[in-house]
């Protein structure tokens, strides 16, 4: 029905077969009615065994249904298919007033101005060559105009006619100067020049245009004007965000290297048992294999889940973590798995990638496994199992490959015997075990990680701080440090912002250590009655911990709170 539609003309039809850009047509119901032999370079797919099939099946992104069920154009829309990003033209087919099918011309927007270019260069004047340019060039987003040696328009596309609100068939044999005063671009028939990006004013709007000459066998026989950007503004806007996108990458870059040299840091130190462990992961990190990390809270399993990657194979892929604790159950799935537009009110327009889908050669950090729910273990098990996911409304699988590495502080054994954690997913996550000691046990290495603090906070800070007294390295070695590295890095930080000199003072630290020097304690600081509370219960807390040694299930007897609310408040005081 489309072809008969069409012109039945032999040389039409070879015409759009030798184009270069791909041309599909679908019936009312969505099957592929034509296809041009462009679109087999874009789906290594004779078109033969294609015609029949649904759009869907080869181009499962494509508007074609929705202009069908709308009946209205899309012009320029972006999509991506086999690492190939097209620009998509698609507009509904109306004979007799009847809509029959929908067509859409894909173009490689990468070649899309070196195609334009050698059209114009090689135009012959024939009519049936000119109708298939005057489709490519309304295509274009860039308004074009071309004029021959008299300065006569010749061809022009629709987005350049938009700027005087009529159609290029109103432009075309018309004199440059009849469709707009001062037109600069025909100076170039003239000097044979190019003249790229040069601001001018088109009938009221401010653009960036070229004007490019177009010169056949030596001789020049027309120009080509190209409006490059609509509004000068469009270029400004781009400018500024390039130069954003330039200064938030050499951020992000600095960062990131100062991170990973700070978390190599904290790593290193005299403990033998945390270098041993350490050479453990270094060793581990070279193949694909699953890791548990265990340890109490504020260890450093994070910094071991980093190291992980850094020293992989699969450094180059990205590094993602997910809290497990910190996202709601029901949310806990789409943000793993990702979902498809439609999946749940309120999903957003063209679904999203899931985790797993982003750690794709990569690693995904599982941070507080132990707090997941059973019913999200058991989809997490067949992922690890399967090795692809499914998103949210969708039942098409999806390869990934992802090297997995969880942390927990919590007794997975003792869940496991409740019936809280699933043995299967346990042994599953339990190839390699990697559990980190607690900072009392490693005290030795309590100076260089106090050092690698000061590093850190003496270039947040602005500040020169060059260590500690002897009387305070005495006071944090006595301590016992419930709330480990975290808790020390807390204890340094308050530090940098008490201190009113270049040495950390006993009187710099907070009040619940300072209690530890022979029982004497500093007379309450002020401030309204909610912040002195605070600073008690946080007192309380670390001085329950403390006497338990780390021990949470007996310092929330001791505190009269049962496990979860002992949690909450060290969750609130962030320990």
């Amino acid at each position: 029905m489309f072809l008969e539609g069409f012109t039945k003309s032999i040389t039409l039809e070879k015409i759009l077969d030798n184009t270069n850009n791909a041309i599909i047509a679908v019936d009312p119901q969505g099957r592929i009615i034509y296809a041009n032999r462009a679109v087999y370079h874009i789906l290594n797919i004779p078109v033969r065994d294609i015609v029949g099939e649904s759009i869907t099946t080869h181009f499962p992104e494509t508007g074609l249904l929705r202009i069908i069920e709308q009946g209205i154009a899309e012009l320029a829309q972006k999509m991506k298919l086999n690492d190939t990003v097209l620009l998509s033209n698609r507009t509904p087919i109306y004979i007799h007033g009847e809509l029959v099918g929908a067509v859409a011309v894909f173009q490689d927007i990468t070649i899309l101005q070196n195609f334009l270019d050698n059209l114009v260069a090689e135009h012959e004047k024939t009519k049936e060559l000119q109708r298939t340019l005057e489709v490519v060039l309304n295509t274009a987003y860039d308004g074009l105009i071309v004029v021959n040696r008299e300065g006569i328009v010749t061809m022009t596309n629709q987005a350049f006619a938009s700027f005087f609100q009529q159609c290029p068939a109103d432009l075309m044999g018309k004199h440059i100067t009849e469709v707009y005063p001062n037109p600069k671009f025909v100076e170039v028939l003239e000097t044979g020049q190019p003249v790229i990006g040069y601001i001018h004013d088109l009938n009221g709007h401010e653009i960036i245009a070229s004007r490019i000459p177009i010169i056949q066998d030596g001789n020049i026989v027309g120009a080509l004007g190209k409006v490059v950007f609509k509004d000068v503004n469009e270029l400004y806007a781009l400018t500024k965000k390039v130069d954003a996108l330039r200064n938030e990458l050499d951020y992000y870059k600095k960062t990131m290297l100062r991170k990973n040299k700070s978390a190599q840091e904290l790593l290193k130190g005299k403990n033998l048992l945390m270098a041993s462990l350490v050479q453990t992961a270094q060793r581990v990190a070279k193949s694909c294999s699953s890791v548990l990390i265990r340890g109490e809270s504020g260890t450093g399993k994070e910094l071991f889940a980093q190291l992980l990657h850094s020293e992989s194979m699969r450094d180059q892929g990205a590094f993602i973590k997910v809290n497990c604790a910190a996202v709601p159950e029901n949310l806990l799935e789409s943000e793993l798995f990702g979902y498809e537009e439609g999946a749940f009110t309120g999903a957003r327009k063209g679904g999203k990638l899931g985790k797993f889908e982003l750690a794709d050669g990569g690693t995904l950090f599982l941070d507080e496994i132990g707090d997941m729910e059973m019913g999200m273990q058991a989809k997490l098990l067949r992922v690890i199992q399967e090795r692809e996911i499914e998103r949210l409304g969708s039942n098409k699988p999806r390869k990934v490959d992802v090297r997995l590495v969880a942390a927990t502080n919590r007794d997975l054994e003792a869940m496991i015997r409740d019936k809280q954690f699933r043995e299967d997913l346990y042994y599953r996550l339990n190839v390699v075990t990697l559990t980190i000691p607690p900072l009392r046990d490693r005290k030795d290495d309590l100076e260089s990680l106090i050092q690698t603090f000061i590093k850190k906070f003496n270039l947040q800070f602005a500040q020169a701080v060059t260590g500690i007294t002897e009387e305070t390295q005495k006071i944090l070695m006595k301590h016992n440090w419930p709330g480990n590295i975290r808790e020390l890095e807390n204890t340094i930080e308050r530090a940098f912002n008490m201190i009113d000199g270049t040495e950390i003072q006993l009187k710099h630290l907070p009040s619940y250590l300072q209690i530890l020097v022979g029982h004497e304690t500093r007379p309450m600081v002020g401030g309204s009655l909610e912040k002195i509370l605070d600073e008690v219960e946080k007192e309380a807390l670390i001085y329950a911990l403390d006497t338990a040694k780390g021990n949470k299930v007996q310092a929330a007897k001791t505190l009269g709170l049962s496990r979860a609310g002992l949690y909450k408040k060290l969750k609130k005081h962030n320990l």
